[in-house]
């Protein structure tokens, strides 16, 4: 149970220090661009399983949204505006061996109160490797996976979601990290 030190003085937020209401923005935005509201995937179940092995002897994938960077696309670096035009709409593959340059400037994120200047925060390859040297984890997939974020739930389930699944099957996968931009 968690106690407050007699030093410190609960303080309630500002009336209007409220979470952003993102959900129902984006619903508002597609009606106001002539789209049906935008309904969010959710499930009422989850295909996870727990791992049949330790963590420290799993080969365990990464898969992220975060883009290649492409020159000819504009500004993708940290803190960059939003960019569509480095959007991708194919999963892709790369080594693990070295640190890819991936961007997420493709995405909405708050760009007024954070950035994209810790690549670990949407491709944590560096840590992961440092839990394989600490034996923390069995060992690394050989590739990073790119997960479009293209918005058509179609296109997800029945295209990507497969592809994922196939690439990390032939990676000898026993788990993935997720990692959404």
């Amino acid at each position: 149970m968690a106690t407050i030190a007699p030093s410190m003085k609960a303080v309630f937020a500002a009336e209007h220090d409220v979470p952003v209401p993102y959900m129902q923005r984006t619903r508002d935005y597609y009606l106001a661009l002539g789209f049906a509201a935008y309904r969010w995937a959710h499930f009422v179940d989850a295909p996870f399983a727990p791992l049949r092995i330790p963590l420290s002897q799993a080969r365990i994938g990464l898969i992220t949204t975060a883009a290649p960077y492409q020159p000819e696309a504009g500004d993708q670096g940290p803190g960059a505006p939003y960019n569509a035009a480095a959007k991708f709409y194919q999963v892709y593959s790369i080594p693990t061996e070295t640190e890819p340059d991936l961007r997420i400037s493709h995405v909405g994120y708050d760009r007024l109160h954070t950035s994209a200047k810790d690549i670990n925060s949407y491709l944590p390859l560096a840590r992961l490797k440092d839990a394989v040297a600490a034996g923390r984890i069995g060992s690394l997939a050989p590739r990073v996976h790119g997960a479009p974020t293209n918005r058509s739930h179609r296109v997800t389930m029945e295209t990507d979601l497969p592809e994922l699944l196939r690439r990390s099957q032939e990676d000898g996968v026993d788990a993935v990290v997720l990692v959404p931009s």
